[in-house]
């Protein structure tokens, strides 16, 4: 059985490095799979320009896909055209696989009162990229109903520390102090995509990946502040209106029994300040 990753950037890795500690067989496609770790069967394929070759054992398929700049001609070439690549190979090489779960962004939610959003709440994308996003979702579930979708919050974690650059930096952009912000440790979406493919039961066809603390930025912010002993940052607002002000509900992810390592930023962080993020060889 083989397990294809498309877009097998960072996040992608640490998943393909889960499954193949599990005893499963993984191939990633990027752009150069050159950089890949060993483990893992690299293919080298511009998803927005060609299609891959897919093993014809292949029982799941993960779209780990991120746009290299916030430009909606790349986002589109990325999320929407890669993946019509993706299902378009799939048809072409007559595999049905038995799990497809598609990453995707809780900024679908276009919230910004402060209210909870779950896996019942219509999502409402401003224009641009995140309404992208959501086309891909829909192009999705036209070819692959029972398809899985995980939406993430902000993902934080190895190699991700822009919040721990601007305090060592004594100067924070945020969009507003008191809008809140939803987060997820790299290591935490990992281990919830490998949760929801390999599980015995059939998965939703959404769920939200954060974690259990919403909280605004500043709150963070000045936690790193405290754990770096460095003064708490000067502060300053942006206005800016992307990611909404919302608190994004973790609760059906949690009742399929799955179980944070990060339930909070202060668990998260902390083990990115002491270098102690779970990596797997």
């Amino acid at each position: 059985m083989t397990v294809l990753i498309a877009g097998c950037g960072d996040l992608g890795t640490e998943v393909g490095l889960r499954l193949v500690a599990l005893g499963q067989r993984v191939v990633g496609v990027r752009r150069q799979a050159g950089v890949l770790p060993v483990a893992l069967n690299g293919q080298s394929v511009d998803l927005s320009r060609e299609r891959p070759e897919v093993p014809a054992d292949t029982e799941i398929v993960i779209v780990t896909v991120a746009a290299g700049n916030p430009d909606p001609a790349v986002y589109r070439a990325a999320y929407v055209t890669g993946l019509a690549n993706l299902l378009d190979a799939l048809d072409a090489t007559g595999v049905t696989p038995r799990r497809f779960l598609l990453v995707s962004s809780t900024a679908v939610y276009d919230v910004n009162d402060g209210s909870t959003v779950d896996e019942e709440t219509p999502a409402a994308p401003g224009p641009g990229t995140d309404s992208i996003l959501l086309e891909a979702e829909q192009l999705l579930r036209s070819r692959i109903p029972a398809a899985v979708v995980l939406r993430l919050g902000g993902i934080y974690g190895p190699g991700r520390e822009r919040l721990i650059r601007q305090v060592r930096e004594g100067r924070a952009t945020i969009a507003a102090r008191g809008r809140l912000s939803n987060r997820i440790h790299r290591d935490d979406a990992a281990a919830m995509i490998v949760h929801l493919v390999c599980r015995d039961t059939a998965p939703d066809p959404l769920y939200l990946g954060v974690d259990s603390t919403p909280v605004p930025a500043t709150e963070v912010l000045d936690f790193l502040a405290d754990e770096l002993g460095l003064p708490h940052p000067e502060i300053v607002e942006t206005g800016g209106r992307r990611g909404g002000d919302k608190r994004v509900s973790n609760r059906r992810i949690l009742e399929t029994g799955f179980s944070f390592t990060y339930p909070s930023y202060r668990e998260g962080y902390r083990a990115v300040l002491a270098g102690q993020a779970v990596r797997h060889p």
